[in-house]
């Protein structure tokens, strides 16, 4: 077991978490105590911010018995901290402005030989009198100059995977930092040597590794895990049903029983969080989406995980 270090769950407070989130927090509580790490809940809250979800989250979680070891702290009271961040880039000239806007982003996507998704560098060399001009007409976004046209993470499930990194926003035009700069300041800060997320998030994970690196900052162990799903094969969402603990509990669930759902899809023993914890291997846990189809949330049971191979360099396409 790891003596010291931190995992971490981070929501943002958009509305009530669905069962896949809270499977996701649930594994991030398991492989941090597995690991001997402390478990922190952070509230992302930068965006998509809907008045009382926040209170309402830690209250789902706190159900499930999922409590942060330390204050929980807020992404919208950091400003701070990442204006130190982005001027520590800005000094080593790896900043500069962009005046493009999503039509413009989108249309050079389009363009033959574009690499969609990604960042063209159509402001990276504007010259001083055409930034001017520029900015008189639009405020301008903050790109990061990078270096590299590829990162590679070690991911505990995925193995080596490699992916594309571009000139990411840092600042909005509206002054907002970017959530790839401030999640990069944040575990940082709070000494986050573990995280676990989704796996729609593993693109990102490589360029906040490289944000990282440029900032000096320990790049993290990285677990992303596989998603919870629709019966048709779509992320899951409030509008497939009851979903949520609040919705579960008005059918007449209670929290232990959709904790007992959650991990008997992970394959670990339902009677609670500690009985799970005495048994959980990070190396099985499984590969596979979970498909939940609401009307039998309650008796699904996870299919096995396949057999695994050896790691191997995954590159994002």
């Amino acid at each position: 077991m790891a003596e010291t270090g931190t995992g971490r769950f981070a929501p943002s407070p958009s509305g009530p978490l669905h069962v896949g989130n809270l499977r996701t927090a649930v594994l991030a509580w398991l492989f941090a105590r597995s690991t001997g790490r402390r478990f922190l809940i952070r509230v992302e809250d930068l965006d998509r911010v809907r008045a009382g979800a926040e209170a309402e989250q830690l209250a789902e979680l706190a159900a499930l018995g999922l409590m942060s070891d330390a204050a929980v702290i807020r992404q919208s009271e950091r400003a701070d901290h990442y204006a130190l961040a982005l001027g520590r880039l800005q000094d080593l000239g790896l900043v500069y402005e962009c005046f493009c806007t999503r039509r413009d982003i989108a249309e050079a996507a389009n363009a033959p030989h574009a690499d969609p998704g990604f960042y063209p560098g159509t402001c990276r060399n504007l010259g001083d009198a055409e930034r001017a001009r520029r900015r008189a007409e639009r405020a301008p976004a903050l790109r990061l100059r990078s270096g590299v046209d590829s990162w590679a993470i070690d991911d505990v499930l995925v193995g080596r995977f490699r992916a594309p990194v571009d000139d990411v926003v840092l600042r909005r035009n509206d002054g907002v930092i970017s959530y790839n700069l401030a999640v990069v300041v944040d575990d940082a800060a709070q000494g986050v040597d573990q995280v676990v997320r989704g796996d729609d998030l593993l693109a990102s994970a490589p360029r906040q590794a490289y944000l990282a690196s440029l900032l000096g900052l320990a790049i993290p162990t990285y677990a992303h895990v596989p998603l919870a799903l629709s019966p048709q094969g779509q992320r899951l969402a409030k509008r497939d049903g009851a979903v949520t603990l609040e919705d579960l509990a008005d059918l007449g669930h209670a929290p232990s029983a959709v904790l007992a759902a959650i991990l008997g899809s992970l394959e670990l023993p339902t009677g609670s969080l500690a009985a799970a914890l005495g048994v959980f291997d990070a190396q099985r846990v499984p590969r596979e989406p979970w498909i939940v189809d609401p009307a039998h949330l309650l008796s699904t049971v996870a299919r096995p995980a396949p057999e695994q191979s050896a790691p191997t360099d995954k590159v994002h396409p």
